[in-house]
């Protein structure tokens, strides 16, 4: 898991959850995602906290509940889920590689 976590912590979060919260539409994103690539990075804005008035860590795990993951780390007001199925490596590699840009 703490290899899982480091290759993860070099990824950007792909969905945001801006200040109208967790909507239908970030969960469908989500799930989305996680059936895609077997993990999604979620970032919240700091206005969602206030809003929903509830802890970072809170917000986390009832998304984690309603998408039917596993919540693999918070940090600050970024989350990282993880499909229960499991975590495709090659996908994370393959991400990474998408993300990086080019130099020249």
């Amino acid at each position: 898991m703490k290899d899982l976590r480091g290759q993860l912590s070099q990824t950007r979060a792909t969905v945001h959850i801006g200040k109208k919260g967790v909507t239908e539409e970030v969960i469908k994103e989500i799930k989305r995602q996680l059936k895609d690539r077997g993990f999604v990075k979620v970032k919240m804005e700091k206005s969602v906290v206030r809003i929903l008035e509830l802890d970072r860590r809170e917000v986390a795990k009832e998304v984690a509940e309603r998408v039917g993951a596993e919540l693999l780390e918070v940090r600050g007001r970024t989350f990282v889920l993880v499909d229960k199925k499991g975590v495709r490596v090659s996908e994370i590699e393959r991400f990474k590689k998408g993300r990086r840009k080019k130099r020249g």
